[in-house]
């Protein structure tokens, strides 16, 4: 700049010599930008969101794409869960079927086996509260009572043919439908949200007329992306964020395979307690043969005493009873029976597996329709916007330089107000190093002034 005013003066221009004083004091922020000038920055500014609501546009349409593939990996695991359900619900119905055929077996020596069933049900509540008692710390009499009720309404043979199972399986089908539903439902939450932010960007999109350049995606959106943060998008409702509404199903159902291994009669030692722990209230028990069971267990479904019968000789000889020539609980009955449990318990873990599954494919597709919301949704509240202009520059304010202990001149900073889309004023400083003259600074300030849109759009937690 001071080679330029020399070579001026020594044409002796006084017209440039006053044209360059007027610039420097321009950059040196000696004189405020005229109103010809704050329009000129709000017109760069302008064209610099242009792109960035162009960019954001074609980031939300491969938001939609996401979104579209996750449909169809969630119809196959559909068809997969229906498939699976159907089996499992087969095998069901023919455990049910042989138990109703051992018990019409049963009524033909009944005289015999409620005398030895009478006998059986006091042994068995004794021996599985005395077991119980030396290894869990409170609730032996509750078990008591709870066994007495399911023994006064159960079939002598249930004993011997899994009848616990049976209903341990009906009651995680029912749990399995409810966790289904629950599923869907935030599925379906979660596609009509995608679908609420795809239509109100294509709104705008109509409006810009613009053509769909390249589109620039940033590294972070990688299918592994896993963040812990969520968004509300800008909509008529508050929406806190995709990835939260797998968030607490992921614990529960992570609480729960724990636990189904041990009802299931699953390998395992010990099972931990919420905060990972274990404690003397879920020790496993081994009383006799494979039989697992832990205190909360026996608590929830005092059906597992049954396996103490071993301990009860008058139980044992309801296995062996004769009626008229025949052993039920020795024939093919059984047999067909517990194959029928056996298939349904398989299709039952199957099916909590694909189930979990799901879940943890939605819980990371959530995880990355946030991150695109987050990058992108803030262009999809622009489709109600009701404001003429996108981006003007009100004032800009030079603070005087300043002097470092070295001695070096430092830039004051530069006060700004603009006013984006139909956003109310917003105030701001800008560094100092880039003048309002420099054509960087229409786009640091729209940066900015878009950045503290989003805030307002966005709600990041």
């Amino acid at each position: 700049m001071l080679m330029m005013m020399m070579m001026m003066k020594r044409k002796g221009s006084k017209e440039s010599l006053a044209l360059v004083a007027l610039l420097v004091a321009s950059a040196s922020c000696i004189l405020p930008p005229t109103k010809e000038d704050l329009n000129q920055i709000s017109i760069q500014g302008e064209k610099y969101l242009d792109r960035q609501i162009e960019n954001a546009i074609n980031g939300v349409k491969e938001m939609k794409s996401v979104m579209q593939k996750s449909s169809e990996e969630h119809k196959r695991f559909l068809d997969d869960l229906e498939k699976t359900k159907q089996k499992k619900e087969e095998a069901m119905r023919t455990a049910q079927e042989m138990e109703a055929e051992l018990e019409k077996e049963e009524e033909v020596c009944n005289e015999t086996m409620k005398a030895l069933w009478e006998e059986c049900k006091p042994c068995l509540k004794n021996t599985c509260v005395k077991y119980y008692s030396r290894t869990c710390s409170s609730g032996s009499g509750l078990v008591g009572r709870q066994l007495e009720e399911v023994l006064n309404r159960t079939s002598p043979f249930s004993i011997w043919i899994n009848g616990e199972k049976i209903d341990i399986l009906e009651q995680e089908g029912q749990r399995q439908n409810r966790e289904f539903k629950n599923l869907e439902e935030k599925y379906t939450e979660m596609a009509d949200g995608v679908d609420n932010i795809f239509t109100d960007s294509m709104k705008v999109a109509d409006h810009v007329h613009y053509s769909p350049p390249v589109i620039y995606l940033p590294n972070f959106l990688s299918p592994y992306a896993r963040h812990g943060r969520s968004i509300r998008s800008l909509f008529h409702d508050p929406f806190h964020g995709f990835q939260n509404l797998f968030s607490p199903m992921m614990g529960m159902s992570r609480n729960f395979f724990s636990s189904m291994g041990s009802m299931m009669d699953m390998d395992s030692d010990t099972v931990p307690n919420e905060d990972g722990n274990v404690n003397e209230d879920v020790i496993i028990t081994k009383p006799y043969g494979n039989g697992r069971m832990t205190c909360r267990e026996i608590r929830r479904n005092s059906a597992g005493c049954f396996k103490f019968r071993d301990e009860c000789q008058k139980c044992k000889e309801i296995q062996h009873i004769d009626c008229s020539g025949k052993k039920p609980l020795e024939g093919p009955l059984k047999e067909e029976l517990e194959e029928a449990l056996a298939l349904a318990e398989r299709f039952t873990q199957q099916y909590n597996s694909l189930l979990k599954r799901f879940e943890e494919e939605m819980f990371n597709t959530s995880s990355i329709l946030d991150l695109f919301n987050r990058q992108f949704g803030w262009v999809s509240s622009l489709a109600n916007n009701t404001s003429d202009g996108i981006f003007s520059v009100q004032a800009v304010m030079c603070k005087d330089s300043e002097k470092k202990p070295n001695g070096e001149e430092e830039p004051g900073e530069t006060k700004v107000s603009v006013k984006l889309f139909d956003s109310p004023p917003m105030n701001f400083t800008v560094s100092g190093e880039i003048p309002w003259t420099d054509p960087k600074f229409s786009e640091v300030v729209a940066q900015e002034a878009l950045d503290r849109y989003k805030e307002t759009s966005v709600v990041v937690k």
